[in-house]
């Protein structure tokens, strides 16, 4: 990976004077008494005056709300100080009413009466046609993110990103905590010729990096043309902090992401994705239920076996009631995580699909080979094929991943 563009970040990526330059941004988590402050928050703040003078839209979903659960929006609307005048909802929609692989299309938003754009599967200049459509001058990002490279909101934000530098507008990213914490990158690393929505760049699988982060990343590592990119910073927030530690509400980031304790596991068990197996669609514990039929209680046994930091597996049985085997009652495991500073969940992806391999003779990849998409390449699936333990698969991606490390620690703004 190329670093030739960290001079950008001075001029396109910059922390801006209104809002909090980045050595005050690692300064603001030292120590433990002290309160989180958003993004958004810090904009509010300010009067909004990063925003003055323009007309601005909004890329968001039902995460995008303050912490006493209005959504931003909403309060924007109301407040004369910042003209707001267009919504651009990702997957999911902006209403949070769509499924997975869908959105809701373009509409009036009933509540404020904004025109909604929708973004789902668009990129480039049919992107940017949009934003030049809607009339905004600056485009601003505030979504959750879960923390995974698959998680398709970070790829909204790299084509909004892209958009936005096409069409001439601003870009402004609203930072909110990373759930599972910004301590370290773990997992292979995209290679380029399995670009799709669900890893458009070469990102390790658990990024370990907040939105505004990411941003500056893509900016400075992947972008043709940089975004006229301006980030508001959180204060408040340590790279150690789990999402509880942050006082805000939860708000699931899409349908089957209901709890931080999904997006603690994700990185590892949305592998099973690309498998046979349910990975828990259609229950109340999504991607920490996994099954299929014909499975039992061998399967925890084989994984508890390893002796996975962090983790144990209990035998489980369930019905989802819709996606893979729905209304069936099937066997597996579930995922119960007693100690999240040393569980690695994508170690631990890798142990469990190894393991359902040897224990069960139904198991199979999909066919489309979704799982090189979402582990960014061949090598886990054909390894796994031909015998490697977790230890061997691991192995498989430490140089990329020491290599993401260094280039990623370029772009860190907190500490």
């Amino acid at each position: 990976m190329k670093l030739s563009r960290r001079s950008l970040l001075a001029t396109t990526a910059a922390v801006a004077a209104a809002t909090v330059p980045a050595g005050q941004a690692r300064a603001a988590g030292r120590g433990r008494d002290r309160s989180l402050r958003t993004g958004f928050e810090r904009l509010a703040d300010s009067g909004y005056r990063l925003l003055s003078g323009q007309r601005v839209g909004i890329v968001t979903n039902p995460t995008g709300v303050t912490r006493d659960v209005r959504h931003i929006v909403d309060v924007m609307h109301a407040d004369r100080r910042v003209e707001l005048t267009a919504v651009f909802g990702p997957e999911h929609g902006f209403r949070g009413t769509a499924q997975a692989g869908g959105s809701e299309g373009r509409y009036d938003d009933p509540a404020t009466g904004l025109p909604v754009y929708d973004t789902y599967l668009k990129s480039g200049q049919p992107l940017a046609d949009v934003f030049t459509a809607s009339g905004v001058d600056t485009v601003v990002f505030d979504i959750q993110d879960a923390g995974a490279r698959f998680y398709t909101y970070i790829w909204t934000l790299y084509d909004c990103m892209e958009a936005a530098a096409l069409a001439g507008k601003r870009f402004v990213v609203l930072d909110r905590p990373n759930p599972v914490t910004g301590r370290q990158a773990l997992g292979p690393v995209l290679h380029k010729e399995f670009a799709t929505f669900v890893g458009r760049q070469p990102i390790a699988q658990a990024h370990g990096m907040t939105v505004a982060e990411l941003a500056r990343l893509f900016n400075g590592e992947f972008l043709t043309t940089p975004a006229p990119l301006e980030t508001v910073l959180m204060t408040g927030w340590q790279r150690s902090d789990f999402y509880d530690a942050s006082g805000l509400p939860w708000v699931p980031p899409s349908p089957n992401m209901p709890t931080p304790d999904t997006a603690l596991v994700y990185s590892g068990t949305c592998l099973f994705e690309g498998t046979n197996l349910s990975e828990g669609r259609g229950t109340t514990r999504p991607f920490e239920l996994l099954g299929a039929q014909g499975l039992d209680g061998r399967w925890a046994a084989a994984v508890n076996a390893l002796g996975l930091p962090g983790v144990r597996f209990r035998e489980a049985y369930f019905a989802p009631t819709f996606s893979k085997f729905q209304g069936t009652t099937v066997g597996g495991v579930q995922l119960h995580v007693h100690d999240r500073a040393a569980f690695d969940p994508v170690r631990t992806g890798v142990a469990l699909l190894v393991t359902a391999k040897r224990v069960w003779d139904g198991f199979a990849w999909r066919p489309d080979d979704w799982i090189d998409k979402l582990t960014g390449s061949t090598r886990v699936r054909t390894m796994i094929d031909a015998g490697a333990d977790t230890d061997e698969v691991v192995a498989g991606w430490s140089e990329e991943l020491a290599a993401f490390r260094r280039v990623r620690e370029e772009y860190l703004v907190y500490r």
